[in-house]
């Protein structure tokens, strides 16, 4: 999304866990169809969830939702799992095929909006008008510019330095309070021995865009992050360079292999011990053993300029419905289901538990974890979502791009951010 609510720190109050998602949504012009002008509105038939929810824990709770759903008689549901990055490619063209999966789990906002305006989403406003205990910021973003909503939100998570309690305390370190303090860390981690950073890179490039994302925030502010990821700001910018410039400062202290495997991996890496720490979203939980969580802690991004207001990185997810499901009536009552305090703690129970229902009535984990979490959101200056959240999915290739090729070759970064300006225009016109 590239249009935030400049006043949107006011609203963290009144919202508690459920605002914690960003409040603007994108300039895009359009409007969602309904299922009143949609093929196959009359049918009876089951419906399909396709879900990129694939790590162990993920799919199992979202199971169990679903069949908690079927139990009740309004519809009767399926659920379709897909690889996360199969999904996350494969997303335009489940919606624009002939005979599509009638709903999904995505974000909202700029990529939602877009969607709508293709006429691909099916307009649930009818699914909102229960959920009256919903803050006004979520339906926000769950609406497009036509005024129509489009998104349920059923989660929040954030983002932050993972790592095991127990090998902190067996390698002699405890959080940093800044940057300085953060090398310094990666320093003595290296000299112990142990690979500092986790990354994993692999098949999920796009994890690399959280230390973009935090460089820019914390370095430049959110305002401008905003403003760079919308088009209005150059990649090429000296502002831009200098992110990179404090990067390649923790460049030694990265997992050599992390290039070579996804983040499932390197958050299995994190947890044998053979690295420190890892920085990733409360996801990556969901493929760690349960016997694990309790040993968990994490670190808010490392404070560069204390003159910058205070940025985090807190996602929404949910779920939009086609177009042309084939059945309207179930599609919207599974939808209503889901945004229900029953069905977010079912998921939240029987996944990790480290995420933040979106539902105000709903309870998040008793952890001190997920405290840490929220009480982290909550005294944040500003959130954004994440790099394709904030901007689209046609453009986190480039940077996927982009940030590959940097952490390679950091040597050649005015190449890298020239032709990342190029790509980003080739996205911005198209």
């Amino acid at each position: 999304m590239s249009d935030f609510d400049p006043g949107r720190r006011r609203f963290l109050g009144q919202l508690g866990l459920a605002g914690l998602g960003a409040l603007g949504v994108s300039g895009l012009v359009g409007c969602a169809s309904s299922a009143g002008t949609s093929g196959g509105g009359g049918s009876d038939g089951p419906i399909t969830l396709q879900s990129n929810l694939s790590s162990p824990q993920a799919k199992a709770a979202m199971e169990k939702v679903i069949e908690s759903f079927n139990k009740q008689g309004r519809g009767t549901a399926t659920l379709n799992t897909i690889a996360s990055e199969t999904y996350r490619t494969q997303l335009p063209t489940y919606l624009t095929s002939a005979n599509p999966p009638d709903l999904y789990t995505w974000y909202a906002g700029s990529v939602a909006n877009d969607y709508a305006s293709k006429g691909l989403l099916l307009d649930v406003s009818d699914v909102w008008s229960g959920l009256s205990d919903y803050p006004e910021a979520l339906r926000t973003i769950s609406t497009d510019p036509s005024g129509k909503q489009v998104f349920v939100p059923m989660t929040n998570y954030w983002w932050g330095f993972f790592y095991r309690k127990s090998n902190f305390a067996k390698w002699g370190v405890s959080e940093p309070k800044n940057w300085t303090d953060f090398v310094a860390l990666c320093r003595t981690l290296q000299g112990r021995g142990i690979p500092p950073i986790g990354i994993g890179l692999g098949d999920t490039p796009w994890v690399a865009s959280a230390w973009f994302d935090y460089l820019n925030i914390r370095i430049n502010g959110a305002p401008f992050h905003r403003e760079l990821l919308a088009g209005r700001q150059r990649f090429d910018d000296p502002k831009v360079k200098a992110v990179f410039d404090r990067w390649r400062e923790v460049l030694p202290y990265f997992d050599p292999k992390g290039k070579a495997y996804p983040f499932q991996e390197a958050t299995t890496a994190l947890l044998g011990g053979k690295t420190g720490m890892f920085l990733i979203g409360t996801f990556f939980a969901d493929a760690a053993p349960k016997d694990a969580l309790g040993d968990l802690d994490f670190f808010q991004f490392p404070i560069i300029d204390p003159a910058v207001p205070v940025a985090e990185e807190g996602p929404t997810d949910g779920f939009f419905a086609s177009a042309r499901t084939r059945n309207p009536t179930a599609t919207r009552a599974l939808l209503g289901y889901l945004a229900s305090v029953e069905a977010q703690e079912a998921y939240i129970a029987s996944s990790s538990g480290i995420v933040l229902p979106a539902n105000p009535g709903a309870k998040a984990a008793d952890s001190p974890l997920v405290a840490k979490g929220k009480a982290m959101l909550e005294s944040a200056a500003e959130l954004t979502q994440f790099f394709n959240r904030d901007s689209s999915d046609a453009l986190q290739p480039t940077a996927d791009t982009a940030l590959t090729k940097f952490m390679d070759k950091p040597d050649q970064v005015d190449a890298i951010l020239r032709e990342w300006q190029a790509n980003a225009e080739k996205v911005f016109r198209s």
